[in-house]
């Protein structure tokens, strides 16, 4: 049986993560507190972000913007968004 937690994004108890995602006390706190939808749904995010701001993650600056983004977006607040992103159509 998979774990649950009580999701921060989600305000619900939804399946867990099946591993920490994350070094230390932040992936720890992830771990305890996000749901894998949540994270499924912030890697997807993050990956727009990476790829629409052309970011560097090499660069201290573009890693630490995303941990400010991934702290927002997973605590449901506002986040930036990737300008440029069209979703696909609906069929």
């Amino acid at each position: 049986m998979s774990r649950t937690v009580f999701c921060r994004k989600y305000k619900q108890e939804l399946e867990g993560l099946e591993r920490q995602p994350y070094p230390g006390a932040l992936g720890q706190n992830i771990f305890d507190n996000v749901s894998k939808k949540a994270w499924q749904e912030w890697t997807d995010h993050q990956t727009m972000l990476i790829n629409e701001k052309h970011l560097n993650l090499m660069d201290p600056e573009s890693r630490k913007y995303l941990q400010q983004e991934m702290e927002k977006f997973l605590s449901g607040e506002d986040y930036d968004q990737a300008e440029g992103y069209v979703p696909p159509e609906s069929k």
